[in-house]
């Protein structure tokens, strides 16, 4: 703490001669208690302000509101102490540095992959358009389907009106995405088969 910022601005408080600082002059001229400090929480003036009134109090100079005795006779809020190496204030709440939060990307909407976590075999994001957010739908069965035979123009009529492609116009089902597995997964496959 810097000494000049300690001294600055001092002044006579009523007869009895004794030194005091203009901010706590200012508490007692509006009669704000030093529980209600007008220095921003944890700044050297808000502290120092604790350590004064506590001083003045203990010297028989300073008289206490019930507002105040509970900082002042029950809390070391204007003391320092050593901790790790580190000169800190006592009874402060110290603002813990929260981990930075990696902000996370937003997956490529509408392109199926392989679902690495378990269950159905492929996996698709989407925005789901009720609500404006992200969802993930996974489709294929667990044992690696949807590996049809996309080039036989007979297995993929067959599949089309087993499905009811024609019906699924939903991205948010799994049965959009296993109806269109043919434009992803298959190989020189035209367009729709349905």
């Amino acid at each position: 703490m810097k000494m000049q910022a300690l001294f600055e601005g001092f002044r006579l408080w009523s007869n009895k001669k004794t030194i005091i600082s203009e901010a706590l002059q200012y508490h007692i001229d509006h009669k704000v208690g030093v529980d209600k400090n007008v220095f921003r929480p944890g700044s050297e003036r808000f502290i120092s302000l604790f350590k004064e009134a506590r001083g003045l109090y203990n010297a028989g100079q300073y008289e206490l509101s019930e507002s105040e005795k509970y900082y002042i006779l029950e809390t070391d809020i204007g003391e320092y102490a050593l901790y790790e190496g580190e000169m800190v204030p006592l009874d402060m709440p110290m603002p813990i540095e929260e981990a930075k939060k990696k902000k996370k990307k937003n997956p490529p909407l509408n392109k199926p992959s392989l679902n690495t976590g378990g269950g159905k075999k492929w996996k698709v994001f989407v925005r789901n358009p009720k609500t404006g957010g992200i969802k993930k739908v996974t489709f294929g069965d667990k044992k690696g389907g949807l590996k049809g035979n996309w080039n036989d123009p007979e297995a993929r009529a067959s599949f089309a009106k087993r499905h009811k492609c024609a019906e699924k116009k939903d991205k948010t089902k799994a049965g959009y995405w296993s109806c269109r597995a043919h434009k992803y997964f298959g190989k020189n496959v035209p367009g729709r088969f349905w």
